[in-house]
């Protein structure tokens, strides 16, 4: 078979490995829910479900209720949790596809006890997710009203309790700690009143790596760490908990190589020009693709075992290189955007300060047409 234009090998054995980091990580008996949003940050959410359930992993995340149903049409029979919020006219398709919503506001709460009771009458396990400062999804109020909106739905069940850090990975700012004490005061609460739920997690990947006390509960979510990457700590943060490795390398082809002379504009606008003679080779791969836009004039990709910068404006579908320490270099010849060859490599948090952004985007905005390839 010929190799694709343009496509990412994923390593389901260095997957497997940090999740079983990730596990080792936490006290015994934590239970360990991979995040396999956006399409397992653009990994492959089916392929990697597999690998985890494999491992042991008894619930996986979502987003939404459509990725859920992605998931269990492929056959993945573990627990899922859809995290980012479930459109009423979604809420049906929860209890056929065995899915548990994470519920985000008092007002959704008491909605699902109305209408989520099936013939049988068995009450719908959910997550009552609180607003801890992140100021984003979940409840925000205050510990009486949240037991009474517990106290007052019928129809569901309060398997879970959780919540979200705003900023794990900064050890300048005490707003991890100030997000702790909160949902304790809540959980304590919510205990006083008989009201224990078995599952109460907010640690996702840089709670769990940069430990705080009380960051871990019965639970964790790590997303970033499975595929491979901990966000850099500010401050004076302890020693990573885990050591994870990238699972995911990206490669194209070169589509033509030619010289130039000095003084040649490169691209549209003409954005770069040859201060001397040069040889450039045009790659089958552009922004359509997920190469960053930002990465124009100023990113770079290896060549040939050796960095070559990316020259001009990144267009739609390809990508202007500078082979001149690679002459060799042929049509049909591989590049890789992320990755290893030799002793150069390129990781997405390299790429995405390069770029402006950060890894998360730079791994999810590999785009679908991009093929995905896994090895063991």
């Amino acid at each position: 078979m010929h190799p694709a234009r343009c496509y990412v090998e994923i390593s389901r054995s260095r997957i497997a490995g940090n999740y079983r980091a990730v596990c080792a990580a936490v006290r015994p008996g934590t239970e360990v829910m991979g995040v396999v949003k956006a399409d397992a940050y653009g990994h492959g959410s089916v392929e990697v479900s597999r690998v985890l359930t494999r491992e042991g992993a008894r619930w996986l995340a979502v987003s939404s209720v459509d990725e859920g149903i992605v998931l269990r049409r492929a056959g993945i029979d573990c627990r899922i949790l859809v995290m980012a919020g479930v459109m009423p006219w979604e809420r049906s398709a929860l209890r056929e596809h065995r899915l548990t919503p994470a519920i985000h506001s008092l007002e959704e709460l008491a909605d699902f006890g109305g209408d989520s009771v099936n013939h049988r009458g068995e009450p719908l396990d959910v997550h009552l997710k609180i607003d801890t400062g992140l100021n984003r999804l979940g409840a925000r109020a205050g510990e009486r009203e949240i037991i009474a909106a517990i106290q007052a739905a019928r129809g569901v069940r309060i398997e879970g309790l959780m919540s979200h850090f705003a900023s794990a990975a900064d050890f300048i700012s005490q707003q991890t700690e100030e997000q702790i004490q909160a949902f304790d005061r809540i959980a304590a609460a919510l205990a006083n009143a008989g009201i224990r739920p078995p599952l109460t997690h907010c640690a996702g990947t840089n709670a769990i790596a940069y430990l705080r006390p009380g960051a871990a509960k019965t639970m964790v979510r790590p997303g970033h760490a499975i595929y491979g990457y901990v966000s850099p700590a500010r401050g004076h943060a302890p020693h990573a908990t885990f050591h994870v490795e990238p699972a995911l390398s990206w490669k194209t082809h070169i589509v033509t190589v030619k010289d130039i002379p000095a003084r040649a504009k490169v691209g549209y606008g003409g954005s770069f020009v040859a201060p001397a003679p040069m040889r450039i080779a045009v790659l089958a791969a552009g922004y359509a693709d997920g190469i960053p836009h930002r990465l124009s004039n100023k990113g770079r990709v290896i060549a040939g075992g050796k960095f070559a910068p990316i020259l001009g404006t990144v267009s739609m579908d390809l990508t202007t290189i500078d082979i001149s320490a690679s002459p060799h270099l042929r049509p049909g010849d591989e590049v890789t955007l992320l990755g290893r060859e030799g002793e150069v490599s390129l990781d997405a948090q390299q790429i995405a300060r390069t770029a402006g952004t950060i890894s998360y985007n730079v791994l999810c905005g590999i785009s679908a047409r991009v093929k995905r390839c896994y090895v063991d």
